[in-house]
């Protein structure tokens, strides 16, 4: 029997030297192309000795469903000839929410395989062309089609049980979630390309003013925590979670590029270096041993943690996937970060907070910043990118040697994980 290799390494060194993001939030007016096109210009327009997209070796681009949101397939091609790369080979990658997690998986391969020395990986999604009925459908076609979808199962039903589960083991409340989307929405304030870029203050305060201008009924909120606890203005989606547990429809894109570590220089003088990257796949939530915890997201963790020959405790800042706030509480006991049981804790204690002892999602993460399926795994790494080359301006981590970090994008529920391990160049 042949013996295989069990700890992983890449035969390259694999480094982001710059990303570009499109503005996040609702664009009837835009489509897909014009949307990563704007990623791509936003890469180009950051790029500190400039960049020849003539130069790029290969493409790979995350996209959950533009088939279904926008009647439009062989998305590869069609991407490629509008951002002018073609004949340049360009993939389309599909795991759902985890879609650009993978790309960005599929660029470090190929340069670490010694095929390509650059390569861009992006991720777009374009969901607000359908009717958010529609979207919740379209979304729910990651589930199981044979035995989840017809028992009813939307995606906040799915996470409502997990939800649910986690509150029935460990004591996690309602309050601990409201504290995901409390942090998650003052982290997004700070971000100018997300979809939510206010604080939750802010909104309250829309809300008020939209009352007395028509005359109605004022609300009284004295803090974000009376306002998520009225029903009126946060009101129950599938029990437990609320209105403000749950990441927005949302159009944008993002990109990175990828280039061999020995020319990283050539492009930026703050390389971030992917030092450890791996995948996993899940049962479906009706086949899972545990509710409370995702296997994927455990598996794919330890393959990354071993390629970077590190382990959880070094990690200093993680972007998670937070589609809903339980979401959020289980990667982060996943991922190691924290014991079963204690991340509620944490975030209860301020411990993951922009300036706290590991901060958590501080581009506002899926809650606040969007989630525009395919695109969030790049836009994480590029979050990161930003935070390790000290470049998140308002949002940025002030803690003294700043150097690991850790994405972690999640398609379905648990079916894929993609855990990405960076290193300040």
């Amino acid at each position: 029997m042949v013996e295989l290799r069990r700890n992983r390494r890449l035969a390259k060194g694999v480094s982001i030297a710059g990303v570009g993001i499109a503005q996040f939030g609702a664009f009837p007016a835009k489509t897909t192309r014009d949307i990563f096109s704007e990623a791509v210009q936003d890469l180009l327009n950051r790029s500190e000795y400039g960049l020849n997209i003539s130069d790029i070796q290969c493409g790979y681009i995350g996209n959950f469903s533009a088939d279904r949101f926008e009647g439009q397939a062989h998305l590869g091609s069609i991407l490629s000839d509008w951002i002018g790369l073609t004949p340049t080979p360009f993939t389309r990658v599909e795991n759902g929410c985890a879609s650009s997690g993978s790309a960005l998986r599929e660029g470090v391969m190929a340069i670490a395989s010694g095929l390509y020395d650059i390569v861009l990986v992006g991720g777009v999604e374009k969901m607000t062309s359908v009717p958010t009925m529609e979207a919740t459908d379209n979304l729910a076609s990651v589930a199981d089609s044979l035995y989840e979808v017809p028992a009813g199962f939307t995606f906040p039903g799915i996470y409502a049980s997990v939800a649910k589960a986690h509150m029935d083991r460990y004591e996690t409340n309602l309050e601990h979630l409201m504290k995901v989307s409390i942090k998650n929405h003052h982290n997004g304030s700070l971000n100018p390309k997300a979809q939510f870029n206010m604080p939750l203050e802010e909104l309250m305060q829309q809300r008020i003013d939209w009352a007395k201008e028509r005359s109605a009924e004022i609300p009284h909120w004295n803090d974000a925590n009376e306002f998520l606890n009225d029903l009126m203005a946060n009101p129950w989606i599938a029990w437990p979670l609320r209105l403000f547990d749950c990441a927005p429809i949302t159009d944008g894109a993002a990109c990175a590029l990828l280039v061999s570590s020995d020319l990283s220089r050539h492009f930026t003088d703050t390389p971030v270096n992917i030092i450890g990257i791996g995948q996993a796949t899940g049962r479906p939530l009706h086949d899972a041993e545990d509710l409370t915890s995702f296997g994927a997201t455990r598996s794919a963790s330890k393959e990354a943690y071993d390629m970077a020959g590190i382990n959880p405790n070094q990690i200093q800042l993680a972007e998670v996937h937070d589609c809903f706030t339980i979401a959020e509480i289980i990667a982060m006991e996943d991922l190691g970060l924290f014991t079963p049981g204690d991340a509620s804790r944490a975030v209860d204690d301020g411990r993951t907070s922009l300036n706290g002892e590991l901060p958590i999602n501080t581009s506002g993460g899926l809650k606040a910043k969007g989630h525009p399926v395919g695109a969030s795994g790049v836009a994480q790494a590029a979050e990161v990118f930003l935070q390790l080359s000290g470049k998140a301006e308002l949002r940025q981590v002030q803690q003294k040697g700043l150097n690991l970090a850790l994405s972690q994008s999640v398609g379905g529920a648990g079916g894929t994980s993609v855990v990405t391990i960076y290193e300040r160049g």
